[in-house]
């Protein structure tokens, strides 16, 4: 059963932008996600850089997944 509501790896809840980004930089039909600090720390990333990349779809307005 899929999991939209809390993160698989640390039980936090998870906003449309995390599933959003999780699809997007990892897998397109994910039905599990990561809330963006566990995928930050999955990437070796700060979360900043990945909330720079939310902000660059949303503003491209090319990618559906954050419309």
């Amino acid at each position: 059963m899929p999991n939209y509501k809390t993160c698989s790896k640390c039980g936090a809840a998870l906003r449309d932008d995390d599933i959003a980004i999780y699809r997007k930089l990892v897998n397109r039909g994910a039905e599990e996600f990561l809330c963006i600090d566990c995928l930050s720390l999955r990437f070796g990333c700060t979360r900043e850089k990945i909330e720079r990349l939310i902000a660059y779809y949303r503003e491209s307005g090319e990618c559906t997944l954050f419309r």
